[in-house]
């Protein structure tokens, strides 16, 4: 199998922690790092302070390289620490007009319906591109592979097969814009997705630009991939293009305690989340109130936040009903920017978390995974979840979790024999009502579950995690390295050699 000797990778979210993008890449540096020692480099946008949360700048890396333009090269503090280079990329406002008629004539690029962070993100994939270039040529002669994440970083691909075609090119659309305005929108993505167009719906929706540069890099890129069968069926359908390989997002399992260190984190966790649950609600809650967590983007339905609010909404209607459940149950909404007063019915309460849990938050000072393993459930009912890293990362701290039938980690889950500690809810378009039913019924059952039946429901939970260790799931980007190796020999080939016409 024939591998790269150099990989770039880049990502909005390289030492920048906005969403599950930061998680696949950060759980994956780890695998990449050993099979690749120091010969991995990603490359982020320089947000300065925000950044060095999590990043240390290291001189004596790549000391004697002379870069294009303003970078700092040092090290992402997460397992593997792997080298990463920041850059920045005002030098490139001025001739915004001048890259876009480029990656008009030469990718067929739409940009002047541009609007919102649209520029922001285009101009640090074409400097990243910039700066790729360059390092490609102060290293060591070898196979070099360039991987670009989301329809932020795409004009990196455009950049480097126009002026430096050696490089071969992998884009990862992780969820397709279309596919996830379609469904933010409140338009039914399923019943009738077969339907759609995806150049029609960006019309409609005022996507134009961002469909254009997503749609592009799809076609151009040596290796086209995504995370999941549900969002592969969504590429072929939005973006005309059947993904090369779909590869599937893992975790890194260094990230968990063990043993001891385990009992004492997730008891550390309990009594955080048990203070300031009381400090919100104005009261104590008892040790043993049941702890359950939805968290990620603001996506209210997306992300299935209007569902977990209506399933509490039912818990707390049939608690007063038939008295059925002995714990007091606390659910914490850990929503970056989503605010509400916290609420407190018979035995359900809302915990309102409006912060990235990165160790720095006004209510906690600790990490989401710091609190993650306190939890006893958590929900995450998406509508549109490509894959749904929250769900895997809940298993990997032991915690089993509820999800559906619409996220590409449920459809996973579900083929797998390890299924107490994962509760896969089938959802569709006309069965709101149904699924918030469900996850309520699952709270009670849960609530009801003997000691010696949790205690499996978590080890399931952790069975299921490490079938997605990325020791497993690398595998797939393997190929996929090698799929953009051999289609960037072939697209070499065939510009040196043009057909006659």
């Amino acid at each position: 199998m024939t591998q790269p000797d150099y990989i770039f990778e880049t990502s909005w979210e390289v030492c920048n922690r906005v969403g599950g993008i930061y998680a696949v890449l950060s759980t994956r540096a780890a695998s990449m790092q050993a099979e690749h020692p120091d010969k991995v480099f990603f490359f982020g946008p320089d947000f300065g302070d925000h950044s060095d949360i999590y990043f240390k700048e290291d001189k004596k890396l790549l000391k004697t390289w002379k870069a294009p333009l303003p970078v700092r090269i040092g090290r992402w503090q997460v397992p593997g620490e792997p080298i990463a280079i920041l850059l920045k990329f005002d030098s490139l406002w001025p001739h915004k007009n001048e890259i876009y008629a480029w990656a008009w004539n030469k990718f067929q690029v739409q940009s002047h319906a541009a609007y919102g962070d649209y520029d922001e993100s285009c101009l640090f994939g074409y400097a990243a591109g910039i700066v790729m270039e360059s390092l490609y040529k102060f290293l060591p002669k070898g196979q070099f592979c360039m991987h670009a994440n989301e329809w932020q970083t795409a004009f990196s691909i455009f950049y480097l097969q126009d002026h430096c075609p050696q490089i071969a090119t992998l884009f990862t659309t992780h969820a397709t814009g279309i596919g996830r305005s379609i469904a933010g929108n409140g338009k039914p993505l399923y019943d009738y997705f077969e339907g759609y167009n995806g150049d029609q719906m960006a019309q409609e929706l005022n996507m134009v630009s961002k469909h254009s540069v997503e749609k592009q890099a799809a076609h151009h890129a040596d290796c086209f991939t995504t995370v999941s069968d549900i969002t592969a069926r969504e590429c072929k359908q939005l973006l005309d293009k059947p993904v090369d390989i779909v590869t599937p997002n893992g975790f890194e399992p260094t990230y968990v305690p063990k043993g001891a260190a385990f009992d004492t984190k997730r008891d550390e966790a309990r009594e955080a989340l048990r203070k300031v649950a009381g400090e919100q609600l104005g009261g104590i809650v008892p040790k043993n109130a049941l702890f359950v967590c939805i968290s990620g983007r603001q996506e209210w339905k997306n992300k299935g936040i209007d569902v977990f609010a209506s399933a509490l909404d039912k818990l707390a209607q049939k608690i007063y009903h038939s008295g059925q459940m002995e714990r007091e149950v606390v659910a914490f909404v850990m929503i970056p920017y989503l605010d509400r007063a916290p609420s407190r019915k018979g035995k359900v309460s809302a915990v309102f978390v409006p912060y990235y849990l990165d160790g720095h938050d006004p209510l906690f000072g600790k990490t989401y995974y710091d609190l993650l393993i306190g939890m006893d459930v958590t929900v995450f009912p998406s509508y549109y979840e490509p894959w749904g890293y929250t769900p895997l990362e809940s298993c990997a701290f032991h915690v089993p979790t509820i999800t559906t039938s619409l996220a590409g980690f449920g459809v996973w889950a579900a083929r797998q024999k390890d299924q107490y500690g994962v509760i896969v809810v089938d959802r569709n378009d006309s069965n709101f009502d149904e699924v918030a039913e469900q996850i309520a019924d699952a709270l009670l059952r849960y609530d009801r579950l003997t000691d010696e039946e949790k205690e499996r429901a978590r080890k399931e939970a952790s069975a299921v995690a490490k079938k997605a260790d990325w020791k497993h799931f690398f595998k797939y980007y393997r190929k996929a390295y090698e799929i953009a190796l051999k289609h960037r020999d072939n697209r070499i080939d065939e510009r040196q050699n043009p057909k006659l016409l």
